[in-house]
């Protein structure tokens, strides 16, 4: 059985999204921005955004 695109475009989005939250924690943790990138396969200016996402957050 063929994978429909619907199904296809739904995975692909929650494998980005848990990719991203991977990323976050590394941050979070206090890896470098290219470390992060080199680990998730996430671009440096992908990576760059997450951390200004991560410095604009009001702290837990």
């Amino acid at each position: 059985m063929q994978e429909s695109t619907v199904y296809r475009s739904i995975w692909r989005e929650a494998e980005e999204e848990k990719t991203r939250a991977i990323a976050l924690n590394f941050l979070r943790d206090g890896l470098s921005v290219e470390a992060v990138a080199h680990g998730t396969g996430l671009s440096i200016e992908e990576v760059q955004q997450l951390q200004q996402q991560l410095n604009q957050s009001p702290p837990n």
